[in-house]
């Protein structure tokens, strides 16, 4: 007679149980996922060593705790005809090793992480740059007060270089972070909060995300940080970032989206040289306003799009600005700027996109977008 592979449905229990949990392990392992394991800076080594120094202690404490059991099971588990085990109460020498052995692991763990928190909190030395982050609903704005310019979603920073950043919200809270450069930190209305970090490899970018929920879009308010090749490079793409838009040639597809650009986009987007004000923030302001465009301060509910055509990134990240599928004259189809004008709220729900481009008309302006390098 054959036997059932279980004869209980507490092992079918077990079985699926386990496979659910291994999958969700699986799941959270992706080849191109940013990890605190791949640090690539002072910042983030400092805290991936407290990691893998609770992780080894913890693996530790539990092979050896387990092993003890196993061992007591195994060793003094009941026998046939076995007496009854001698019942002892208390055992100094014992009691001082399960006090004593904890309290040195603890005040381990706590060594560790006070330098960590040292590491992070304490000022670097070495050459400075300073940059204002914007949490808005949902992308990131980024502000050089050294060179009065703003960007969005893309952090563009020089190697070996420390960067100071100081973070605003005036909406609701984010927290900011960049797994492979420097841990998480909130992003409070109200609240000042700064952090320090830097990049030991040059020409590679990381995946900065919100790392607190902030609303619908919130696994959407993504952005990255751009290390360029040197200290020159970076100098170069700030001067470029410092001047007005490029003007289009008077007749051209360009000069038309221009003009499309200007009757219905400026309400929200500023262009330098195009739009009557000024998209740069003026001043870093620690209570916001910068999302609302009734308030006479030098800020834009949308992002600033003087060279939006140098940027990779759209709509916090959701789209990647494949400028190469966006020809002029081409098809459009395959154009991630096109499919964000056209359809915004069916790209990422809830945001505050609101544009009604003709077909006709659509595009002129990604011509002239896509031409603001």
């Amino acid at each position: 007679m054959r036997m059932p592979l279980f004869r209980r449905p507490k092992r079918w229990l077990a079985l699926v149980t386990g496979l659910a949990l291994t999958s969700i392990l699986l799941t959270a392992c992706g080849e191109n996922s940013p990890s605190i394991l791949d640090p690539a800076g002072p910042i983030a080594r400092s805290e991936s060593g407290i990691f893998w120094t609770i992780l080894i202690i913890a693996a530790v404490v539990f092979v050896g705790v387990e092993g003890m059991l196993i061992y007591s099971t195994i060793r003094f588990r009941a026998r046939p005809d076995s007496p009854t085990p001698p019942q002892t109460h208390g055992n100094t020498t014992v009691e001082v090793i399960w006090t004593v052995i904890p309290a040195i692991v603890l005040l381990i763990v706590l060594g560790v992480t006070i330098r960590g928190i040292f590491d992070v909190s304490t000022k670097p030395e070495g050459k400075t740059i300073e940059v204002t982050a914007y949490g808005h609903q949902w992308w990131w704005e980024f502000y050089y007060p050294e060179y009065k310019m703003t960007t969005a979603d893309s952090l563009v920073i020089p190697p070996n270089t420390n960067v100071h950043v100081k973070l605003y919200s005036n909406n609701v809270i984010h927290s900011f972070w960049v797994p492979q450069l420097t841990g998480k930190t909130d992003v409070i209305p109200g609240h000042d909060n700064e952090k320090w970090f830097s990049s030991d490899k040059a020409g590679v970018t990381y995946e900065g995300i919100c790392a607190e929920y902030c609303g619908t879009q919130h696994a959407n308010m993504r952005f990255n940080v751009v290390v360029t090749k040197d200290n020159n490079e970076y100098l170069s793409w700030a001067q470029k970032q410092q001047q007005a838009a490029a003007v289009p040639t008077p007749g051209s597809l360009e000069a038309k989206g221009e003009e499309i650009f200007k009757n219905q986009c400026t309400t929200c987007h500023g262009i330098v040289g195009v739009s009557d004000e000024t998209p740069y923030l003026k001043d870093p302001n620690p209570m916001g306003q910068c999302d609302d465009p009734t308030k006479d301060n030098g800020c834009l509910i949308g992002p600033n799009l003087t060279h939006f055509g140098s940027r990779n990134l759209i709509a916090g990240g959701v789209l990647k600005n494949n400028i190469e599928a966006c020809q002029p004259g081409g098809d459009l189809s395959n154009c991630n700027l096109a499919k964000w004008i056209s359809n915004p709220q069916g790209v990422k729900p809830g945001n505050d996109m609101a544009v009604n481009v003709s077909s006709e008309d659509l595009p002129a302006l990604i011509a002239y977008l896509e031409s603001l390098k």
